[in-house]
């Protein structure tokens, strides 16, 4: 991984080839886990994008093959990058229909807990996902919202948005709740929780609710929002004027992070037994 942006827009090549065996056996090692887990858990918007971008094929992906079956199916894109990278520049990426992926992978000592987002969260996590057309909009309405938010200073706002529906968002689905967020589909641990733990609060989401909440970034969620539908969360992404819909947030305090409201819509009222301190896997 690169100390420093490498270009304007933080892009460098893939170079497939610098990828060690090991790196393509950790690769494989933990798309086998999470494939084998994941079926009746997870919204079947995913599985299917899995299996429509041909992901089931061993080793890290190749983003040269990958980007021809993404393109032709929703006009994203999948571009590598050193790190994690400026605000700005993500917008713009997303904006564009690029997503952005880290260009390394985890050691073998790190399968269930890595800090930064490596090649495994961000392709496996994010982008059959992105084979889905709603959601696939919803991502490029979330950049050209966050290019926007910049010039409102409602950063700290909209990250809650990304990180309680693309990161760690539910979904309704015949057989109940599924989960989407990359954090969840990405690891292990979290798929496990995020529907079987007592200890989390589920509820319905809605726009204001997740601006208003807080998260956390160091171990399991004490919230997750469930969607209706990925039309729905497009819907209210597109229909809502963010502008002035930050201005009368300004003055409002945050909901307490575990805190259930009395309008909330209440899936799982969780007894919050879970304590602080242990490490969200990546």
């Amino acid at each position: 991984m690169r100390d420093s942006a490498p270009s304007p827009d933080w892009t460098i090549p893939q170079d497939w080839a610098h990828f060690t065996a090991t790196d393509h056996r950790v690769w494989d090692h933990l798309f086998d886990r999470q494939t084998r887990l994941l079926p009746g858990r997870v919204a079947p918007e995913f599985l299917d994008g899995l299996k429509r971008l041909d992901l089931t094929r061993p080793g890290v992906p190749d983003f040269a093959r990958l980007n021809d079956e993404l393109m032709a199916l929703t006009g994203w894109q999948v571009v590598a990058v050193p790190g994690l990278v400026p605000d700005a520049v993500f917008f713009d990426h997303l904006a564009n229909r690029r997503f952005p992926a880290g260009n390394f992978i985890r050691r073998p000592d790190q399968l269930d807990y890595l800090q930064e987002p490596d090649v495994f969260h961000d392709v496996f996590g994010h982008v059959p996902l992105l084979a889905h057309p709603a959601f696939a909009d919803y991502m490029q309405a979330y950049g050209r919202g966050g290019l926007r938010a910049l010039e409102y200073g409602a950063i700290d706002r909209l990250s809650r948005l990304y990180w309680y529906t693309v990161e760690f968002g539910l979904i309704r689905s015949e057989q109940g709740l599924a989960i989407y967020g990359a954090g969840i589909v990405s690891s292990h641990g979290e798929t496990l929780f995020a529907l079987d733990s007592a200890s989390p609060n589920r509820l319905g989401w809605t726009l204001e609710r997740v601006l208003k909440t807080p998260y956390r970034i160091d171990d399991f969620q004490q919230n997750y929002f469930v969607i209706a539908s990925f039309d729905q969360l497009l819907k209210v992404t597109l229909e809502t004027d963010f502008g002035p819909f930050y201005q009368r947030l300004a003055g409002d305090r945050d909901i307490p992070i575990a805190a259930i409201l009395a309008d909330d819509v209440v899936f799982t009222r969780g007894d919050q037994s879970h304590v602080a301190g242990v490490r969200q896997p990546a």
